[in-house]
């Protein structure tokens, strides 16, 4: 090779060494300052916290990171790689159910001499990736190398109730890590959000097929979220019972086993229809695809789609085999049963009774133990009722939370942590129909029945009107509602 040549290819590969390096100065440190709300005494906030975490440069000028490290935030500031100046940014879309959150920063100066990080594909079962981020807060920049070890629907643990698509690693993720972005080949494949507890060794990032989800959907200048379709499935793994539907002894189908009340599936399934296929993905009869070489929950091919769209489904109905397009829209129903951010909880408070929604959020004010702790019944209102008696359902059960001591109610059996059937003979099935029993007395007073024994209570309506104003002032509260 002549030396012009040599020098050339030399050049161009300290070229392309030195933009292998350049991942970095893409990644920013997130320091926020969160107050999360209390759902005990729901108007008020816990107390000022302070944490840190990482997230990185993308197109449009905007910084990726997780949704919980943004959480509840009052203030963001942001860094860039080895620069000491904070700048102040804020949230400008945020994704709870896939952990994810955008943010921005006016000050033009702060992407100055930045390239964004581009997203590459969904990475294969044991290449290796490098995480970037802060762990524990610290001041410099961690690279942590490691295998991609499985790829599968995760719980996510922020949101609590929802599992999208997660990819395993044995590359290093602890607290500050979460938001910064996984690279393999100059390109990030993913997110770094989680570990899991008693796992060593191990942490998980949210792949770009999760990442571009999000990035679709706030497109029309809001998020969604993930959709889902109501679906409940049972295995087909019997030979007798596939026999006894019709069905080919080839191992692929599961049985519709019950559907959400009100889901999109009911237009066009039934209890007892096998679905065969399902976004162009057979469909085993244990209920899994293979979704880009991997075996995982047929789920994932629901959360392709997003919200209003449909889904090619092939399914087997009375021994015959059809195709119909399955809708599938965002849910808010189950929304009580996972961890909830940013919007405080609502409440109404008359005569120093506190009403507050029934959530998962209110039964974690119990303690660790709040399923032992919680009581039998507002754990069945919570999470079962819906499925076992769909027709009894309340749009949104009240609880009585606590109440504000105070000489009106001050012989009251009941103190708090009660559920609500029933104020002046109205059925309680959300918080308004509560204001709306309270301005309808029978005979001067109020009478209030709880579940689940029908225990009930009265207040005489004038000394209750009387009393309010000043227990709210006594107590620091300032409205008596917030809906």
């Amino acid at each position: 090779m002549k030396p012009i040549r040599l020098f050339i290819a030399l050049l161009a590969l300290a070229t392309a060494t030195a933009f292998a390096a350049d991942p970095e100065k893409a990644v920013v440190q997130i320091f926020t300052f969160s107050q999360a709300a209390d759902w005990d005494e729901p108007w008020k906030f816990d107390q000022l916290r302070r944490s840190s975490g990482t997230g990185f440069i993308i197109k449009g000028r905007r910084i990726m990171t997780n949704a919980h490290v943004v959480s509840w935030a009052r203030q963001l500031m942001v860094k860039r790689y080895q620069d000491p100046r904070p700048y102040v940014a804020r949230v400008v879309f945020v994704g709870h159910d896939c952990d994810l959150a955008l943010l921005e920063v006016e000050d033009a100066q702060f992407y100055e001499g930045i390239e964004p990080l581009e997203f590459g594909p969904l990475p294969k079962v044991r290449s290796t990736v490098v995480t970037y981020g802060y762990p524990a807060g610290g001041e410099q920049i961690s690279y942590t190398r490691g295998v991609v070890s499985r790829i599968e629907l995760q719980s996510y643990a922020h949101i609590g109730n929802r599992s999208l698509l997660g990819v395993q690693t044995d590359a290093a993720i602890n607290p500050g890590n979460s938001g910064g972005p996984v690279v393999q080949e100059d390109k990030c494949i993913g997110v770094a959000f989680q570990g899991m507890p008693g796992l060593e060794n191990a942490g998980f990032f949210i792949p770009t097929t999760v990442i571009h989800h999000f990035l679709e959907d706030i497109k029309d200048g809001k998020y969604d979220g993930f959709p889902s379709a109501g679906i409940r499935t049972a295995p087909l793994q019997n030979a007798a019972y596939r026999r006894k539907l019709k069905l080919p002894d080839d191992d692929k189908g599961v049985r519709v086993d019950s559907l959400t009340p009100g889901a999109p599936a009911e237009k066009v399934l039934k209890t007892d229809d096998v679905i065969l296929e399902l976004g162009g993905h057979p469909v085993g009869s244990d209920g899994t695809i293979i979704y880009q070489g991997n075996r995982m929950a047929m789920a994932v091919a629901i959360h392709e789609a997003q919200h209003g769209q449909t889904v090619p489904l092939k399914l087997w109905r009375d021994g015959k085999e059809m195709t119909v397009a399955l809708p599938v829209e965002v849910s808010s129903v189950d929304k009580v049963l996972g961890n909830q951010y940013d919007v405080p909880p609502r409440y109404f408070i008359y005569a120093g009774l506190v009403f507050t929604p029934l959530s998962l959020d209110y039964l974690k004010t119990f303690g660790r133990s709040w399923s032992d702790t919680a009581g039998a019944e507002l754990t069945y209102e919570l999470f079962y009722r819906r499925h076992e008696s769909p027709g009894t359902t309340r749009a949104e059960p009240i609880v009585l939370s606590m109440i504000l001591a105070d000489e009106v109610n001050a012989n009251l059996r009941i103190r708090g942590r009660a559920l609500v059937d029933k104020v002046n003979g109205i059925r309680i099935e959300k918080l308004e129909d509560l204001i709306r029993a309270f301005e309808k007395p029978a005979n001067g007073q109020h009478v209030l029945e709880f579940l689940p024994k029908n225990t009930f209570e009265c207040l005489e309506r004038i000394e209750a009107d009387k009393a309010n104003a000043n227990i709210l002032k006594t107590y620091g509260i300032p409205k008596d509602r917030r809906l």
